[in-house]
């Protein structure tokens, strides 16, 4: 019986597999012909291709959020989680814990960026992008979220594959658009030779400033004419701040267009207010007017010319108390003895 082998032993005559070298295989093919016979076969062993490519820029990004999403946020995560090879996930944070935190987390799963959402009221989301744990970071919310599940998209592309990113020109022409430019570039770019990545590039990660927003979108690269097709996720970032340090610090930018949820869904209310209290004016003027549109019209002394007036009648008063019609339940026995009354009547004349 073969003995039991301890832990991390190997079999004998089998060391460690090296790496192979180029120039060592190359040195053992020429060997090996110039051992081999002069008027014997000759055999050649070629070495597997060995690639050159070192995993020199390694980036990772923590992608979770805190407790309170709700399923679209949740399938955004996931999403971003398969699009970017070099992330790690985490559990959610609890509401309570100071952001800071998120910094000592990151140590952690020694990660060096960070994608935090952070949902309050269960309606509103926010996106952190942050270089932890110098700085700086970001603060956007997050609307017009579409996942990769929907079915409006119908672009797809190969797992794992490098993305080409695209900006929009204000990025090169605003000093807050470069930083937030940078940031991006060092997030969502997959690091050449990352081992969870393929080598080849397939779609775009576009980011276009419209309406004071960032528009962010996924294109498929089709091989046949190169157009594009979009496969989802989109979503919109309203910049809100943006700071020095890693989850806080002092501020560098405040967006000066930037308008809250609660703000926004207050003016809402009281647009419909106003317009319920215009309606509501408008009925009582309306009302108004009617009233004061009836026009009282005199009295025409034509109008009794065709009147009769009616005959007067005297005025009888009755002294004796009528005669009580007897009450007969039913007809037909009374008339049952009105017959029988007019028969004897009859007979007593004949």
């Amino acid at each position: 019986a073969a003995g039991k082998r301890k832990r991390g032993a190997l079999p004998p005559g089998k060391g460690k597999r090296a790496r192979s070298d180029p120039r060592a295989a190359e040195a053992a093919v020429e060997a090996a012909v110039e051992a081999a016979p002069a008027g014997g076969r000759q055999e050649y062993s070629i070495p597997p291709p060995v690639s050159q490519g070192k995993w020199k820029n390694k980036e990772r990004v923590l992608i979770f959020s805190s407790r309170g999403i709700n399923f679209r946020t949740r399938h955004l995560m996931q999403d971003l989680r398969t699009l970017m090879p070099h992330s790690k996930a985490d559990t959610k944070m609890d509401r309570k814990d100071q952001l800071f935190v998120i910094n000592e987390v990151c140590e952690m799963k020694n990660c060096n960026k960070c994608i935090f959402f952070e949902a309050k009221k269960k309606q509103d989301l926010y996106m952190w992008l942050s270089n932890t744990p110098q700085g700086p970071s970001a603060k956007f919310l997050v609307q017009n979220v579409h996942t990769l599940a929907e079915l409006k998209m119908t672009g797809n592309c190969l797992r794992g594959s490098r993305p080409l990113l695209s900006f929009d020109p204000i990025f090169d022409k605003e000093p807050h658009y470069a930083l937030l430019k940078e940031l991006f570039i060092q997030i969502f770019s997959t690091p050449q030779y990352h081992p969870k990545s393929q080598p080849f590039v397939d779609h775009v990660f576009t980011f276009t400033v419209t309406d004071e927003r960032i528009w962010f979108r996924n294109y498929q690269i089709i091989e046949e004419d190169a157009s594009l097709v979009e496969i989802g996720p989109r979503f919109v970032l309203n910049l809100i701040k943006i700071f020095q340090g890693s989850f806080g610090g002092p501020t560098l930018y405040e967006n000066p267009h930037y308008q809250s949820p609660n703000m926004h869904r207050r003016l809402i209310r009281l647009s419909v207010a106003a317009k319920f209290r215009e309606k509501q004016h408008v009925k009582e003027v309306q009302k108004m007017k009617k009233k004061g549109s009836k026009v009282l019209v005199k009295e025409d002394p034509t109008e009794v010319v065709f009147e009769t007036p009616a005959e007067e009648k005297p005025v009888e008063i009755q002294l004796v108390k009528p005669e009580s019609k007897p009450i007969v339940k039913d007809k037909k026995k009374l008339r049952k003895i009105q017959r029988k009354k007019q028969k004897k009547l009859f007979r007593t004349e004949a």
